[in-house]
């Protein structure tokens, strides 16, 4: 058996696992940001929880381990950021432990149990609170060792002009220290700053979808411009990739149509012409991060 942990800056999810199909979540438990000691506290309780042998842990996390110093960057836990932290949970917990980038973790329960199933090369998308990736490429994560392969949303490459008819937009600053990053742009946030700048007032993400799907002028506009800036960076990577299935999550893949658009520009762009959907809502909609720590877990052979 697996134990397989979902962790945020806010909660830990968690799951026993027999296989990556057969999964059983548990209560989530509050995330400790500052104490190490109850971090590793809170995964042991949940670990001696487990009705049969805990053979492995298996860890999706916001952050991203750097695979040669190991150090992983997770700036909202702060007590594991800068930690070599396989090795720190392997020596609290007294087993071996793999820790993986969420987004990885999406791409592959994609590629094992849901879009991707099928294809050779998949990309999974984060579309949310962030905008976040993950390269699948026959079977094998590109990060299976770390790293940040994927993180579309990060570099300054976001059109500043962009819709039609075509608007000036600012290169909005992102968390990364960088301006004019997807993830500042084309996210949920950035989606209202977007809307913010056009139409000078202030809409939730999901008021902005919800209006556009109804037709709402304003709303129209943002959208416009929000997936013309989309399309031509994931087209670029979908070319460079070789991607044919390309799942997204996050909060904004619940808006079926804003998908659906995002992929009919995104084919647009691309050299190879899909005459079937491209860019489609992810399948494992119900815990992908557990999903994709199950995966991961029961396919590492050490």
């Amino acid at each position: 058996m697996i134990v397989c942990f979902d962790i945020g800056g806010t909660a830990i999810k968690g799951a026993y696992a027999k296989s990556p199909e057969e999964i059983e979540t548990l209560p989530r438990v509050a995330t400790p940001l500052t104490d190490f000691g109850a971090f590793v506290a809170a995964l042991k309780a949940i670990i001696d929880g487990a009705p049969e042998p805990v053979t492995r842990v298996s860890i999706s996390i916001t952050g991203v381990i750097d695979p040669e110093s190991r150090k992983i960057t997770v700036a909202n836990i702060p007590c594991l950021h800068g930690r070599q932290i396989e090795a720190d949970l392997e020596a609290a917990l007294g087993m071996p432990v793999l820790i993986s980038n969420d987004a990885d973790c999406l791409a592959m329960a994609e590629y094992g149990l849901g879009a991707g199933r099928g294809h050779r090369v998949v990309f999974g998308v984060i579309l949310g609170t962030g905008v976040g990736g993950g390269l699948v490429v026959d079977g094998r994560l590109i990060n299976s060792d770390g790293g940040f392969a994927g993180e579309w949303g990060h570099g300054p490459v976001s059109a500043r002009f962009a819709g039609t008819p075509e608007v000036e937009l600012p290169a909005f600053a992102c968390g990364c220290g960088l301006k004019g990053c997807l993830d500042a742009t084309v996210s949920a946030r950035g989606m209202e700053k977007i809307h913010r700048f056009l139409c000078a007032e202030e809409k939730s993400s999901e008021e902005i979808t919800e209006a556009w799907q109804q037709g709402e002028p304003k709303a129209t506009r943002t959208i416009d411009v929000l997936t013309d800036i989309t399309a031509g960076p994931l087209a670029m990577l979908i070319n460079t990739t070789g991607a044919t299935i390309v799942p997204v999550g996050g909060g904004l893949s619940r808006s079926a149509p804003l998908i659906a658009e995002i992929d009919r520009l995104v084919r647009e762009r691309t050299l190879k012409k899909f005459d079937r959907p491209l860019v489609v809502p992810g399948l494992c909609t119900i815990e992908p991060g557990l999903v994709g720590a199950a995966v991961l877990g029961f396919s590492r052979r050490d």
